[in-house]
Protein backbone atom coordinates (compact mmCIF):
# COMPACT_ATOMS: atom_id res chain seq x y z
CA UNK A 1 0.00 0.00 0.00
CA UNK A 2 1.12 3.46 -1.09
CA UNK A 3 1.73 6.12 1.55
CA UNK A 4 0.39 9.38 1.78
CA UNK A 5 2.17 12.17 0.39
CA UNK A 6 2.23 13.75 3.76
CA UNK A 7 4.40 11.65 4.72
CA UNK A 8 7.21 12.40 2.09
CA UNK A 9 8.77 15.73 1.15
CA UNK A 10 7.49 17.72 -1.65
CA UNK A 11 10.16 17.13 -4.78
CA UNK A 12 11.18 20.69 -4.37
CA UNK A 13 14.12 20.39 -7.34
CA UNK A 14 11.27 18.90 -9.84
CA UNK A 15 8.90 22.03 -8.58
CA UNK A 16 11.75 24.87 -9.17
CA UNK A 17 12.86 23.42 -12.38
CA UNK A 18 9.36 23.70 -13.67
CA UNK A 19 8.91 27.16 -12.78
CA UNK A 20 12.02 28.42 -14.03
CA UNK A 21 11.33 26.43 -17.11
CA UNK A 22 7.47 27.85 -17.35
CA UNK A 23 5.87 24.24 -16.95
CA UNK A 24 4.10 24.76 -13.88
CA UNK A 25 1.79 27.75 -12.86
CA UNK A 26 1.30 28.56 -9.44
CA UNK A 27 -2.18 28.72 -8.36
CA UNK A 28 -2.36 31.32 -5.15
CA UNK A 29 -5.14 30.82 -2.60
CA UNK A 30 -6.05 32.92 0.57
CA UNK A 31 -3.79 31.27 2.63
CA UNK A 32 -1.02 32.52 0.51
CA UNK A 33 -1.57 36.00 2.26
CA UNK A 34 -0.86 37.06 5.97
CA UNK A 35 -3.84 37.18 8.22
CA UNK A 36 -5.43 39.73 10.47
CA UNK A 37 -7.20 39.74 13.51
CA UNK A 38 -11.41 39.97 13.31
CA UNK A 39 -11.34 41.04 17.17
CA UNK A 40 -10.57 44.40 15.92
CA UNK A 41 -11.25 47.32 13.47
CA UNK A 42 -10.76 44.98 10.20
CA UNK A 43 -10.48 48.30 8.05
CA UNK A 44 -7.15 49.09 9.97
CA UNK A 45 -5.46 46.35 10.03
CA UNK A 46 -1.60 45.54 9.15
CA UNK A 47 -2.21 42.47 7.75
CA UNK A 48 -4.99 40.45 5.33
CA UNK A 49 -7.69 38.61 6.38
CA UNK A 50 -8.09 34.88 5.91
CA UNK A 51 -11.69 34.51 4.35
CA UNK A 52 -12.98 33.46 7.55
CA UNK A 53 -11.82 36.60 8.84
CA UNK A 54 -13.43 38.64 6.42
CA UNK A 55 -16.56 36.60 6.69
CA UNK A 56 -16.85 37.38 10.22
CA UNK A 57 -16.02 40.94 9.76
CA UNK A 58 -18.65 41.74 7.31
CA UNK A 59 -20.76 40.04 9.43
CA UNK A 60 -21.13 41.75 12.13
CA UNK A 61 -21.51 45.06 10.49
CA UNK A 62 -24.58 43.86 8.88
CA UNK A 63 -26.10 41.60 11.97
CA UNK A 64 -25.50 38.47 10.19
CA UNK A 65 -28.27 36.00 11.53
CA UNK A 66 -27.08 34.12 14.00
CA UNK A 67 -28.34 30.70 13.19
CA UNK A 68 -26.70 31.09 10.00
CA UNK A 69 -23.65 29.54 9.15
CA UNK A 70 -20.94 32.44 8.68
CA UNK A 71 -19.64 31.57 5.07
CA UNK A 72 -18.12 34.13 3.23
CA UNK A 73 -20.17 34.14 0.41
CA UNK A 74 -23.63 33.54 1.95
CA UNK A 75 -22.25 36.59 4.39
CA UNK A 76 -21.34 39.07 1.37
CA UNK A 77 -24.98 38.21 -0.26
CA UNK A 78 -27.09 39.37 2.77
CA UNK A 79 -24.51 42.57 2.95
CA UNK A 80 -25.25 43.14 -0.77
CA UNK A 81 -28.87 42.50 -0.17
CA UNK A 82 -29.45 44.57 3.69
CA UNK A 83 -26.88 47.21 1.82
CA UNK A 84 -26.19 47.63 -1.59
CA UNK A 85 -23.50 45.94 -3.59
CA UNK A 86 -21.84 49.55 -3.99
CA UNK A 87 -21.43 49.90 0.19
CA UNK A 88 -20.15 46.04 -0.26
CA UNK A 89 -17.62 47.11 -2.87
CA UNK A 90 -16.47 50.25 -0.92
CA UNK A 91 -16.25 48.11 2.28
CA UNK A 92 -13.98 45.96 0.72
CA UNK A 93 -11.60 48.38 -0.95
CA UNK A 94 -11.11 50.34 2.43
CA UNK A 95 -9.99 46.42 3.66
CA UNK A 96 -7.59 45.53 0.14
CA UNK A 97 -6.76 49.40 -0.39
CA UNK A 98 -2.94 49.44 1.27
CA UNK A 99 0.29 48.27 0.91
CA UNK A 100 0.43 45.22 2.97
CA UNK A 101 3.81 43.37 3.93
CA UNK A 102 4.71 41.58 1.13
CA UNK A 103 5.55 37.52 2.04
CA UNK A 104 8.30 35.57 0.87
CA UNK A 105 6.26 33.46 -1.50
CA UNK A 106 5.18 36.92 -3.40
CA UNK A 107 9.18 37.86 -3.10
CA UNK A 108 10.21 34.50 -4.99
CA UNK A 109 8.01 34.37 -7.07
CA UNK A 110 9.06 37.85 -8.47
CA UNK A 111 12.53 36.82 -8.72
CA UNK A 112 12.09 33.74 -10.90
CA UNK A 113 13.07 35.24 -14.48
CA UNK A 114 11.10 32.81 -16.45
CA UNK A 115 7.85 34.61 -17.42
CA UNK A 116 5.15 32.62 -15.54
CA UNK A 117 1.22 32.40 -15.82
CA UNK A 118 0.10 33.37 -12.29
CA UNK A 119 -3.36 33.08 -11.01
CA UNK A 120 -4.57 34.04 -7.88
CA UNK A 121 -8.35 34.25 -6.04
CA UNK A 122 -7.14 36.54 -3.95
CA UNK A 123 -8.31 40.42 -4.04
CA UNK A 124 -5.29 41.60 -3.05
CA UNK A 125 -2.04 43.17 -5.25
CA UNK A 126 0.58 41.61 -3.34
CA UNK A 127 1.52 40.13 -6.50
CA UNK A 128 1.62 43.03 -8.71
CA UNK A 129 3.73 44.60 -6.37
CA UNK A 130 6.54 42.05 -5.41
CA UNK A 131 6.93 42.27 -9.54
CA UNK A 132 7.39 45.84 -9.17
CA UNK A 133 9.39 46.30 -6.52
CA UNK A 134 12.12 43.89 -8.58
CA UNK A 135 11.62 45.93 -11.16
CA UNK A 136 9.94 43.00 -13.37
CA UNK A 137 7.04 43.42 -15.72
CA UNK A 138 4.12 41.72 -15.99
CA UNK A 139 0.72 42.00 -18.08
CA UNK A 140 -2.62 42.42 -15.23
CA UNK A 141 -5.76 40.14 -16.19
CA UNK A 142 -8.59 40.84 -14.10
CA UNK A 143 -12.20 39.04 -14.18
CA UNK A 144 -15.18 41.22 -14.23
CA UNK A 145 -18.05 40.91 -11.97
CA UNK A 146 -19.96 44.49 -12.62
CA UNK A 147 -22.85 43.33 -14.52
CA UNK A 148 -22.25 46.42 -17.12
CA UNK A 149 -18.67 44.29 -18.17
CA UNK A 150 -20.73 41.66 -19.68
CA UNK A 151 -18.39 38.91 -20.18
CA UNK A 152 -15.79 41.01 -20.58
CA UNK A 153 -12.34 41.06 -19.21
CA UNK A 154 -9.67 43.76 -17.54
CA UNK A 155 -5.96 43.56 -19.39
CA UNK A 156 -3.58 45.64 -18.53
CA UNK A 157 -0.70 45.49 -20.59
CA UNK A 158 2.90 45.60 -19.00
CA UNK A 159 3.75 49.73 -18.08
CA UNK A 160 0.32 50.65 -18.74
CA UNK A 161 -2.42 52.22 -16.64
CA UNK A 162 -4.83 51.73 -18.83
CA UNK A 163 -7.48 48.92 -18.73
CA UNK A 164 -8.50 47.08 -22.25
CA UNK A 165 -11.90 45.51 -21.91
CA UNK A 166 -11.95 42.65 -24.41
CA UNK A 167 -13.21 39.40 -24.43
CA UNK A 168 -11.55 36.94 -22.87
CA UNK A 169 -11.16 34.79 -25.91
CA UNK A 170 -10.09 37.43 -28.01
CA UNK A 171 -7.21 37.28 -25.54
CA UNK A 172 -3.52 37.71 -27.11
CA UNK A 173 -0.46 37.70 -24.87
CA UNK A 174 2.76 36.05 -25.36
CA UNK A 175 2.80 34.02 -22.61
CA UNK A 176 6.89 33.46 -23.09
CA UNK A 177 7.61 37.21 -23.19
CA UNK A 178 5.95 38.22 -20.11
CA UNK A 179 4.65 37.28 -17.01
CA UNK A 180 0.78 37.18 -16.67
CA UNK A 181 -0.66 38.03 -13.58
CA UNK A 182 -4.51 36.30 -13.95
CA UNK A 183 -7.05 37.48 -11.05
CA UNK A 184 -9.76 34.95 -11.22
CA UNK A 185 -12.03 36.33 -8.94
CA UNK A 186 -11.29 39.85 -9.56
CA UNK A 187 -8.99 42.71 -7.82
CA UNK A 188 -9.01 45.70 -5.75
CA UNK A 189 -7.67 48.69 -7.70
CA UNK A 190 -5.39 50.70 -5.76
CA UNK A 191 -6.09 53.85 -8.17
CA UNK A 192 -9.54 53.59 -9.10
CA UNK A 193 -12.12 52.32 -6.93
CA UNK A 194 -14.76 52.57 -9.24
CA UNK A 195 -12.41 49.70 -11.25
CA UNK A 196 -12.54 47.36 -8.31
CA UNK A 197 -14.00 43.73 -9.44
CA UNK A 198 -14.91 41.21 -6.60
CA UNK A 199 -16.54 37.82 -7.01
CA UNK A 200 -17.73 37.08 -3.44
CA UNK A 201 -21.30 36.47 -3.05
CA UNK A 202 -23.27 33.49 -4.45
CA UNK A 203 -24.68 35.39 -7.00
CA UNK A 204 -20.77 36.23 -8.02
CA UNK A 205 -19.82 33.01 -7.86
CA UNK A 206 -23.16 31.21 -9.86
CA UNK A 207 -22.78 33.83 -12.77
CA UNK A 208 -18.64 33.07 -12.88
CA UNK A 209 -19.58 29.40 -13.07
CA UNK A 210 -21.96 30.15 -16.02
CA UNK A 211 -19.49 31.88 -18.03
CA UNK A 212 -16.92 29.19 -16.83
CA UNK A 213 -19.77 27.03 -18.82
CA UNK A 214 -19.79 28.78 -22.06
CA UNK A 215 -16.05 29.26 -22.14
CA UNK A 216 -16.73 32.97 -20.84
CA UNK A 217 -14.61 33.19 -18.07
CA UNK A 218 -11.27 31.83 -18.44
CA UNK A 219 -9.19 33.32 -21.80
CA UNK A 220 -8.56 30.84 -24.09
CA UNK A 221 -4.60 31.70 -23.89
CA UNK A 222 -4.96 30.29 -20.53
CA UNK A 223 -6.90 27.22 -21.04
CA UNK A 224 -4.39 25.63 -23.80
CA UNK A 225 -1.91 26.24 -21.03
CA UNK A 226 -3.81 24.54 -17.84
CA UNK A 227 -3.63 21.72 -20.30
CA UNK A 228 -0.12 21.35 -20.90
CA UNK A 229 0.87 22.34 -17.41
CA UNK A 230 1.62 21.49 -13.99
CA UNK A 231 -0.58 22.99 -11.55
CA UNK A 232 1.20 24.35 -7.97
CA UNK A 233 -1.62 25.04 -5.32
CA UNK A 234 -0.49 27.05 -2.65
CA UNK A 235 -2.59 28.35 0.08
CA UNK A 236 -5.87 26.69 -0.21
CA UNK A 237 -8.32 25.22 1.46
CA UNK A 238 -11.07 22.76 -0.34
CA UNK A 239 -13.90 23.50 2.27
CA UNK A 240 -15.51 25.74 -0.13
CA UNK A 241 -17.97 24.28 -2.63
CA UNK A 242 -17.37 26.84 -5.25
CA UNK A 243 -13.68 26.46 -5.54
CA UNK A 244 -14.19 22.43 -5.37
CA UNK A 245 -16.27 23.16 -8.61
CA UNK A 246 -13.76 25.60 -10.34
CA UNK A 247 -10.76 23.38 -9.87
CA UNK A 248 -12.74 20.74 -11.42
CA UNK A 249 -13.94 22.25 -14.77
CA UNK A 250 -10.22 23.02 -14.39
CA UNK A 251 -9.01 19.64 -14.49
CA UNK A 252 -11.45 17.79 -16.51
CA UNK A 253 -9.92 20.09 -19.76
CA UNK A 254 -6.78 18.80 -19.23
CA UNK A 255 -5.38 16.43 -21.92
CA UNK A 256 -3.56 14.37 -20.73
CA UNK A 257 -4.64 12.60 -17.42
CA UNK A 258 -0.77 11.60 -16.14
CA UNK A 259 0.11 15.21 -15.75
CA UNK A 260 0.90 15.62 -11.91
CA UNK A 261 0.19 18.62 -10.10
CA UNK A 262 1.31 19.78 -6.47
CA UNK A 263 -0.44 20.96 -3.46
CA UNK A 264 0.73 22.45 -0.49
CA UNK A 265 -2.00 22.56 2.61
CA UNK A 266 -1.45 22.62 5.99
CA UNK A 267 -3.15 19.94 8.09
CA UNK A 268 -5.52 19.42 5.13
CA UNK A 269 -8.61 17.22 6.25
CA UNK A 270 -9.85 13.80 4.98
CA UNK A 271 -12.14 14.71 2.33
CA UNK A 272 -9.63 17.51 0.85
CA UNK A 273 -7.14 14.96 0.54
CA UNK A 274 -9.43 12.87 -1.20
CA UNK A 275 -10.95 15.43 -3.70
CA UNK A 276 -6.60 16.36 -4.73
CA UNK A 277 -6.33 12.97 -5.08
CA UNK A 278 -9.10 12.07 -7.19
CA UNK A 279 -8.16 15.40 -8.99
CA UNK A 280 -4.29 14.31 -9.89
CA UNK A 281 -2.87 16.70 -7.71
CA UNK A 282 -0.50 15.46 -4.64
CA UNK A 283 -0.94 16.75 -1.52
CA UNK A 284 1.59 17.56 0.81
CA UNK A 285 1.00 18.24 4.73
CA UNK A 286 3.61 21.37 5.08
CA UNK A 287 3.41 24.99 6.50
CA UNK A 288 3.59 27.03 3.05
CA UNK A 289 6.33 28.79 5.14
CA UNK A 290 8.49 25.76 5.32
CA UNK A 291 8.03 25.29 1.49
CA UNK A 292 8.63 28.54 0.67
CA UNK A 293 11.68 28.51 2.77
CA UNK A 294 12.86 25.26 1.58
CA UNK A 295 12.10 25.71 -2.56
CA UNK A 296 13.94 29.52 -2.27
CA UNK A 297 17.05 27.29 -0.96
CA UNK A 298 17.69 25.23 -4.08
CA UNK A 299 18.65 28.14 -5.76
CA UNK A 300 21.79 28.31 -3.55
CA UNK A 301 21.61 24.41 -4.66
CA UNK A 302 21.97 25.12 -8.34
CA UNK A 303 24.52 23.20 -10.11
Amino acid sequence: MSQPSSQFSPPYRLIFDGLNEGSVIPFLGAGASLTWDSETEGENQEHLPSATELANYLAKKVDFPKDETVDLAKVAQYYSLVGGRTPLNRTLHNIFNRNFPLTPLHTFLAGIEKPLLIVTTNYDDLVERAFQKQGRPYDLVIHTSEAEAGDRILWFEHGSNKAIEISPNKLDIDLQAVTVIYKMHGAVDRSDPERDQYVITEDDYVDFLARMTRNRAIPAIFAQSFQSRHFLFLGYSLRDWNLRVVLNRIQDSRRSSDLTSWGIQHKPSLMERKFWQKRGVEVYEIALSEFVQEISAQKGAEA
